[in-house]
């Protein structure tokens, strides 16, 4: 399991306060009007826990820094992590009792006290902490997915505690988890195939479309998530000029309850890998990078699933659409 984010900020006061770097993993900022204080944390690039502790442990420092004294009531900082699901507008009204019966899946939602109340001096002041992740339940800590009825999100938010008369400071930043490294070897999936009018599917005039021939073959349905995905496609014949040939890559969700389960598919990216009228016979590269945070290690769980897919779309001179489909499986080496 692994946790980043990284930022590059200019930050600042009009000539009061203006601070400039690069930090890693974790940003928090904050400035006040009537004390021109700066608060930020950053988390370490690396994790300090042992390969054996099962806890992962999110560590890094806090800065205060400000020009005169700063009275507050505490400092502390949480961390939370949940699941969020909705459904698509075709469903609303399908399953009445999805709204009622799932909530946010809550994963993780702990909170440290950093500093009691006091005073910081004028200056800078660096906190160091380690924030062990601890969740609730058998609950694990899935990959972060930024999805459009799924979504994963974690979050670290710092909090200054000030009196009455002064504004509380809070910030809130994502954190990114990657899924622990699948254990063993990947078994490559190799996919061949040929798409001609006789082929598709869901064609009600297959006779009214023109005469093609196309061959081509995936690497691998079983694809590593920081790897592309990649092949290769001839055109071996087609009666109608070619316009493009895109890669489409698709996000299925699938969440619901016990009433049932709405599925549901969106595209993520699409890529044009020929424009025109491809010469015949001449092999046509396959390559898509899977687009991090958007996509994750294919997740199958009891109110929700994330699959992905990706179409071959041809299309031709007569506005003709043809689609080829293959299901993928995703995982993190």
């Amino acid at each position: 399991m692994s946790l980043f984010c990284c930022h590059h900020i200019t930050i600042g006061q009009q000539s009061c306060y203006v601070s400039e770097g690069h930090f890693t993993n974790m940003l928090f900022e904050f400035i006040v009007d009537s004390l021109s204080t700066l608060v930020d944390a950053v988390s370490s690039p690396e994790l300090p826990f042992p390969p054996q502790t099962p806890i992962e442990v999110l560590s890094g420092v806090v800065v205060i820094s400000g020009k005169d004294s700063i009275q507050h009531q505490g400092v502390s900082l949480t961390v939370e992590g949940s699941v969020n699901l909705q459904l698509s507008a075709k469903s609303v009204g399908v399953f009445e009792a999805f709204y009622n019966s799932v909530k946010p899946i809550q994963i993780i939602n702990s909170t440290i006290e950093m500093v009691k109340p006091g005073k910081f001096p004028s200056g800078k002041t660096e906190i160091p902490f380690e924030f062990p992740l601890h969740v609730k339940g058998n609950k694990v800590l899935y990959e972060t997915y930024h999805g459009v009825f799924v979504n994963i999100q974690y979050t670290l938010r710092c909090d200054m505690r000030r009196s009455l008369l002064a504004k509380d400071l809070t910030k809130t930043c994502e954190f990114i988890v990657h899924s622990a490294p699948q254990k063993g070897k990947l078994t490559p999936s190799p996919v061949d195939f040929t798409i001609t009018p006789e082929t598709l599917q869901n064609v009600k005039e297959r006779a009214l479309l023109p005469k093609f021939l196309i061959r081509g073959h995936l690497n691998s349905t079983n694809c590593v998530i920081t790897q592309p995905l990649t092949g290769e496609l001839v055109v071996e014949s087609s009666e109608a000029a070619i316009k493009s040939i895109e890669l489409q890559l698709v996000r299925v969700e699938t969440c619901g309850c016990a009433e049932g389960y709405a599925r549901d598919a969106t595209e993520i990216q699409n890529i044009q890998i020929a424009d025109g009228d491809v010469c015949r016979s001449l092999s046509v590269p396959i390559y898509m990078v899977f687009p991090r945070l958007f996509t994750c290690p294919t997740l199958e769980t009891t109110n929700f699933k994330v699959e992905f897919e990706v179409n071959i779309v041809v299309l031709l001179h007569a506005d003709h659409l043809i689609t080829e489909n293959f299901p993928l499986k995703l995982c993190r080496m």
